[in-house]
């Protein structure tokens, strides 16, 4: 390197360092000279010539940097090695000052923290350490303090607060000691502060010796419970501690400063460096590195916290080269401002503050991103020997966790991770957080080989091993699925691409109704053909039931907001099969769909018909056979076989019931319902709506529906006896044979039915209230309640069955795959069960709620219906 050339640049930089060279012209050598040159100044030196010693390898090192010919990282180590330097001959003067005979035996290593240890040193920086001793440890503790006192004022400042118990405890400690302070005491911070540990100066053997014993202890901190917590709880402690005024200019604890780059990196190191040794690292860059590597840390995440790492570094660097006075603030402006940008190569300031303000958005993005993703918290619930099974081992803790076949489990988790390829890299790093997972499930084998097959589906897409990794909950919340559901299975494995809606909480936010009908009608409006036309719709639909099953297994939509989703599906469904079955059809009249029952109610169910009616306003007979054609048609295009959950359309609700037309007129429905309806027909018309269809007819429906449902006077006392005769025949004559009346979740007592109706009698008493209007069975209880005609007391027991029921039987749909009405009696579908719904493996607990919650509905529904006390 050129003398002239170093000078130069040293003196641009730093103003400290060029006072020191004028009034010292004899140490100019320092510049160019080499590492050991630079060292052996040190080893030379007395107490008095540290100062001097130190300052001329500050020069050595600051040219190195400033003229470029070495990197950051070189720099920063070389720093590290010259303070290990400054520590081995302060503690030679201690001792020989101390104990100059050395006739007293005392071992003492001193063992290098923080960024000593990390070997990433600043040019201005406490140099943490803690002292490990053995024999005489007053001796020790004497030339601890004493080596403090020489190295601190005349180099770096030597903190020993990392220490166990702090400034509060011992100076030194022998290692028995250490191991029992970090056995009961120590708190997270210490075992992540251990991470950066490297014996520094002394008796190194000692040193080493210290080191093997405390590692058990950093690598199986993980294991203690709320260790991400907690590391998150300090790193906004460190936040907190900067004035609020000053952060803007902070580069290491402000928002996007160093400490958020070094907090999340830690934190991968102690999670999954319990099980994978190559994580144990002490320097941040080479973490990043090993991380990558791992596939614990996306590559191209990797490669942006490295460049904002060093630029930040390079930036506390010079700022402290100036005047050799440890800072981490950014000048806001004026000349110190402008000579920072100078010396990293900047033009002008705004260039730098741009630079600085990318870097920082970068660093505080990935900040958050990998502190608190959720995959870290489900890693931490796996224990430490679990990361290290033989497969005999394995294969054991698999059947104990619940996997009934732990021969296949293991054959699948062999060929997830098989191979050197990324891809079984970052299995590699799912896989316990999956494994977990699926062990709380109710079917962790089906959930295994389901997730799997979307793995051998996906595991070539750039995306999907990326969505897991990084992808916030999505990890966790694939293998819950998984586990639970065959319903929601079924439909990933046909598309597989709509696992990306696990990652975001927005993403499983329904649908509204316009928005899916104008997607469907967009989306059929592409094929002229009527069935790839339908089969557009469908995957829409297929999409949307996806997202729904999702939203409501993850807790994130309550049953009243499941039929409302479920219902707003089906409606567009129905709305764009009707515009593809009108096509071309000559003479068509404007139709409506009567959504009825349950779709009407806007209560539909997983396991759910379509209860519907078509009307038309056609006058002609080319018009009414138009109309059955296109009715026809829906029926086939929704009738095709598929693989998707079924839209099963029922027109038994029609006037004449099966004997009648399957698209009657308006004017034939309006005649039918003034002439031949029945108690029971006005009834079903108390949960009808329009839900597709021509708008005019709809709302011409709609006025004359309310016109049949809502007469104000209520009900004659003839029609109250037949509403109690059609009651007590449904009652006793609807129930499955041999199915448990305590136990049938529609037709059961307190079941969906008994509820329903208690709503609807209750309507049709007081349908004059414009309150009591509504298709929907829990708004119209609340109606009634806030009206007087129903006890709060009734209201929650009928409210509060009606949700927990309607929640059983979509849960059994899900879990099951296909339609169910009655509870499982026994035997692992009930377990199942009872673990969806939350009530663990006891399923008598689960029974017990369930008959408890339907036999006071059912009792306030009976003494509501039958008027009795």
């Amino acid at each position: 390197m050129d003398a002239d050339r170093a000078r130069l640049a040293v003196d641009e930089a730093s103003n400290a360092l060029a006072d020191h060279l004028r009034a010292h012209p004899e140490v100019a050598p320092a510049l160019t000279e080499d590492e050991d040159a630079g060292h052996a100044r040190v080893r030379e030196a007395d107490a008095a010539g540290l100062n001097a010693a130190w300052k001329a390898n500050l020069l050595r090192i600051a040219a190195a940097d400033l003229t470029g010919t070495v990197d950051f990282r070189a720099t920063s180590a070389a720093l590290a090695r010259l303070a290990d330097a400054v520590l081995a001959r302060g503690l030679a003067l201690a001792t020989a000052e101390i104990d100059p005979s050395g006739a007293e035996e005392a071992r003492l290593a001193v063992v290098a923290m923080g960024k000593t240890g990390g070997e990433e040193l600043n040019y201005v920086s406490d140099v943490d350490v803690v002292f490990v001793a053995e024999g005489n440890l007053d001796l020790a503790a004497r030339r601890a303090a004493r080596m403090i006192q020489i190295v601190g004022p005349a180099t770096w400042p030597v903190d020993a607060g990392l220490r166990p118990e702090g400034r509060a405890g011992v100076l030194v400690r022998s290692v028995e000691s250490y191991l029992a302070y970090l056995k009961d005491w120590a708190r997270t911070w210490e075992f992540q502060a251990l991470l950066k540990a490297r014996p520094a100066a002394g008796d190194l053997g000692l040193g080493l010796d210290w080191l093997a014993a405390v590692q058990p202890f950093i690598w199986g901190a993980a294991d203690r419970p709320g260790v991400v917590a907690d590391i998150r709880d300090m790193r906004r402690k460190v936040a907190d501690s900067v004035p609020s005024a000053e952060r803007r200019y902070e580069i290491k604890l402000g928002p996007g400063g160093l400490r958020d780059i070094e907090f999340a990196v830690q934190l991968l190191q102690l999670v999954h460096g319990r099980g994978d040794p190559t994580l144990r690292v002490r320097s941040t860059l080479e973490a990043l590195d090993v991380l990558v590597a791992g596939g614990y840390l996306a590559r191209r995440d990797g490669e942006d916290l490295a460049d904002t790492y060093v630029f930040l570094r390079t930036v506390e660097h010079r700022l402290q080269l100036q005047r050799l006075l440890r800072t981490h603030r950014v000048p806001d402006g004026g000349e110190p401002l402008h000579h920072l940008a100078r010396t990293l190569g900047y033009t002008t300031d705004e260039g730098f503050l741009a630079a600085w303000r990318a870097h920082a958005t970068t660093a505080r993005r990935l900040h958050e991103k990998l502190l608190y993703k959720p995959l870290l918290d489900a890693v931490t619930r796996v224990s430490t020997a679990e990361l290290r099974m033989t497969e005999t081992e394995a294969a054991s803790r698999l059947a104990v966790l619940g996997f009934a076949d732990p021969a296949s489990a293991l054959t699948h988790i062999k060929k997830l991770t098989a191979g050197v390829s990324r891809t079984a890299t970052v299995q590699r790093a799912l896989l316990p957080v999956v494994l977990h997972e699926l062990a709380d499930s109710p079917e962790p084998d089906r959930g295994l080989l389901a997730y799997r097959q979307v793995s051998d589906k996906l595991g070539a897409t750039p995306w999907y091993l990326r969505l897991l990794r990084d992808g916030g909950p999505a990890a966790v919340r694939l293998a819950r699925l998984l586990g639970t559901s065959r319903y929601f299975t079924g439909l990933l494995l046909h598309v597989p691409q709509s696992l990306r809606y696990l990652s975001d909480n927005a993403d499983l936010t329904p649908r509204p109704r316009e928005e899916l009908a104008a997607g469907m009608l967009q989306a059929a409006a592409r094929h002229a053909d009527a069935t790839a036309a339908i089969g557009a719709v469908r995957a829409i639909r297929r999409r949307e039931l996806i997202r729904v099953a999702a939203a409501d297994l993850l807790g994130l939509l309550d049953d009243q907001g499941v039929g409302l989703a479920l219902s707003d599906l089906t409606d567009a469904v129905l709305q764009a099969a009707l515009a593809i079955a009108s096509r071309g059809v000559a003479d068509a009249p404007p139709i409506a769909v009567i959504g009825m029952g349950r779709l009407g109610g806007r209560e539909t169910g997983f396991g759910s018909d379509a209860d519907v009616v078509f009307l038309h306003s056609g006058t002609t007979d080319e018009q009414r056979r138009a109309a059955s054609r296109i009715v026809e048609s829906v029926r086939t295009l929704l009738a095709a076989p598929t693989a998707d959950p079924p839209v099963d359309l029922d027109l038994d609700l029609r006037p004449e019931g099966k004997g009648g037309a399957i698209a009657p007129s308006f004017a034939a429905y309006r005649r039918y319902y003034a002439d031949r309806a029945k108690l029971w027909e006005r009834q079903a018309l108390l949960r009808a709506r329009p839900v597709a269809g021509d708008p005019e007819l709809c709302a011409a429906w709609t006025e004359f529906a309310d016109a049949v449902r809502y007469r104000a006077g209520g009900l004659t006392e003839a029609e109250r006896i037949e509403f109690r005769r059609v009651k007590a025949r449904v009652d006793s004559e609807r129930l499955p044979r041999g199915a448990d009346p305590n136990g049938h979740t529609k037709l059961g007592r307190g079941g969906l039915v008994d509820i329903e109706w208690t709503a609807q009698l209750l309507q049709l008493e007081h349908g004059e209230d414009p309150a009591m209007r509504t298709t929907r069975t829990v708004p119209a209880l609340e109606a009634a309640a806030a009206a007087g005609h129903l006890s709060r007391g009734d209201l929650r027991a009928l409210r509060s069955a009606w949700e927990f029921v309607s929640r059983v039987r979509n849960d059994m749909t899900l879990a099951r795959g296909v339609p169910r009405d009655d509870l499982p009696r026994s035997g692992p579908e009930l377990a199942a069960l009872a673990q969806t719904l939350g009530f663990g493996e006891d399923t008598e607990r689960f029974l017990n709620h369930y008959r408890r919650l339907t036999r006071r509905a059912h009792d306030a529904a009976h003494r509501i219906v039958y008027d009795t006390p």
